[in-house]
């Protein structure tokens, strides 16, 4: 079997996984959104954080809580490594840096798990395990608040009430992410994947220019857990620094399968539980066809520049296989790599340093689209509902009428909020980007010069600003600077982007519902599909376009 056929049967069996648990997971989501009991573990997380699960919030004071928490996660992980010299469990690893410290903070508190460290040389097991796993839980579970407030606003009519944020934070985490995750890491043990408390232990002999000598040392880990939670919660940081591609966190090509379906579930499920929380499902798969359409001919096109190419090289190898690892090859690479980038999840399998420009070029732009297709967990559908805004905005001024969206008008106020969402992360990853390559300091920590160079910088604060956390690799991240401004490109990026999408939420939810007439925009067709795919393409087309030509697009044409 050849090498492409094989890529293209993996991904046909994960388009086949992905719709068996379309609808069980995304209807009990909905289920779990929309229930007013409470499950006592759940009581006496509310008991012990002093929160009335009850009481109904409007928009500021579900911002307020989102924001609240956040803060105190940030704090109190950036004080758990600033101590980690100090606690049990630490391996003898020295307490990190305050740079590095707040930028790991930053990073996985904002769903980005962006890493400049090598995790098995500087985290121990309590800061891998009650610090950077617990984030991904929350983290997680931020998003997907947020994402169910925003549908809540189009569900609702005459109220500014979105629910409340600290009940719908431990349901996402207690009755969705744990049970699935304690299934996914029974899965990854029984695959090869490794889950202990060990110590540092010296592994040897290794083969090297001078024979059989030497050792390496290879650090225990609660890894199956870890990672479990990583993709599920589309995180992304790795327990080892190779991530995904290290044998320890993915074994064979059916735990890389299953990894990728980890990360998409979620994602594409929740346009099943929008779509019956605002009464038509027909609505969700309208949602689900613009992000699975973006998804398909991404994977399409990076298979065929990694599949295809000149030279000795490409020829003997069957393609571009520098950088990938042999267990996975090109096919299941190229998916991997498309789908974390498409997502705000940020974990690797293979070198996205190495992939050909136009690879490069895909990775780039799938998450400076907004990872809309399908998304991080939650965010994901809040940034493709902002979007659909957008795309309806756009027909209603062709045909010169006030636009309506699910049954709200979309007024000056909500195009105000939408465009500010959509400004915020081009500006920080611009801005940032040019701040870099302008200063004398920040380019030294290039290790290629020229357009690839210049594609390390532009990947690294387009990651950030974005959430996604995968590196462009080749760029010495580990700097004041970089740290630094990475981390505030992580907050903003993350925080910023919520304060508008809850605003809207409380001005949709304000409204009256608007009768449906012979001259309003069908939503749920696939004329609208193709808008909103197109709004997607040209929005993003024309903010990022100029820094692509000069990174991933020069690199290509050269090749």
């Amino acid at each position: 079997m050849s090498s492409q056929i094989a890529g293209v049967l993996q991904l046909l069996a994960l388009i086949a996984a992905l719709a068996l648990a379309y609808r069980p997971l995304g209807d009990h989501m909905a289920r779990v959104y929309s229930s007013e009991k409470h499950y006592r573990p759940e009581k006496w997380i509310y008991k012990a954080i002093g929160a009335d699960p009850n009481a109904e919030m409007r928009w500021p004071a579900y911002l307020r809580g989102v924001l609240a928490f956040s803060a105190v996660s940030v704090l109190f992980l950036y004080a758990l490594q600033r101590l980690q010299g100090s606690l049990p469990g630490s391996l003898g690893f020295a307490s990190i840096d305050p740079d590095q410290a707040f930028n790991t903070a930053a990073s996985f508190v904002a769903n980005t798990n962006w890493q400049s460290y090598y995790g098995e040389q500087a985290m121990g097991h309590v800061v891998q395990t009650g610090g950077l796993a617990v984030q991904n839980f929350v983290s997680a579970a931020v998003g997907m608040a947020v994402a169910v407030a925003l549908v809540r606003g189009f569900a609702r009519s005459r109220t500014g009430e979105l629910g409340n944020f600290w009940a719908d934070l431990v349901r996402g985490v207690v009755r969705i992410l744990l049970p699935i995750s304690v299934i996914g890491a029974v899965i990854l043990v029984a695959c090869g994947a490794i889950q202990n408390f060990a110590g540092i232990h010296e592994v040897g002999q290794f083969l090297n220019e001078h024979g059989m000598r030497g050792t390496q040392q290879w650090n225990g880990g609660a890894v199956a857990s870890q990672e479990v939670i990583k993709e599920l919660g589309t995180n992304g940081g790795g327990y080892f620094n190779a991530n995904s591609a290290h044998p320890f966190e993915n074994p064979t090509p059916f735990t890389n399968l299953f990894e990728i379906f980890l990360i998409l579930v979620i994602p594409f499920a929740l346009t099943r539980t929008f779509g019956r929380m605002v009464g038509s499902v027909k609505q969700g798969y309208a949602i689900l066809a613009t992000m699975a359409v973006i998804w398909v001919t991404f994977v399409a096109l990076m298979m065929w520049t990694e599949f295809t190419g000149s030279g000795p090289a490409f020829e003997t190898a069957g393609g571009a296989m520098e950088g990938k690892e042999t267990r996975f090859g090109i096919g299941a690479s190229s998916i991997f790599s498309v789908s974390t980038t498409l997502t705000s999840t940020g974990a690797v399998n293979s070198f996205h340093s190495s992939f050909t420009g136009f690879g490069g070029g895909i990775q780039l732009l799938g998450m400076q689209l907004g990872e809309i297709a399908p998304g991080g967990v939650g965010s994901g559908l809040y940034g493709m509902l902002i979007m659909a805004i957008i795309a309806v905005f756009i027909a209603g001024l062709m045909v010169g009428r006030t636009p309506e969206y699910l049954g709200k008008k979309i007024s000056t106020r909500e195009i105000k909020l939408a465009a500010c969402y959509i400004l915020i992360t081009p500006a920080l990853v611009l801005c940032f980007t040019a701040a870099a390559m302008a200063l004398p300091t920040p380019v030294n920590s290039m290790t290629n010069s020229g357009a690839h160079g210049f594609s390390e910088i532009l990947y690294a604060y387009t990651s950030g600003a974005n959430n996604n956390g995968s590196a462009f690799a080749g760029l010495n991240a580990d700097t004041q600077w970089f740290n630094s401004t990475i981390g505030i490109a992580m907050l903003l990026g993350r925080f910023l982007p919520m304060v508008f999408v809850l605003a809207l939420a409380g001005s949709l939810a304000e409204q009256k519902p608007v009768p449906e007439t012979a001259g309003t925009l069908r939503t749920d067709k696939p004329l609208y599909t193709g808008l909103l795919v197109g709004t997607i393409m040209i929005i993003t087309g024309l903010t990022y376009f100029p820094a692509l030509a000069l990174g991933p697009l020069a690199e290509g044409l050269a090749s």
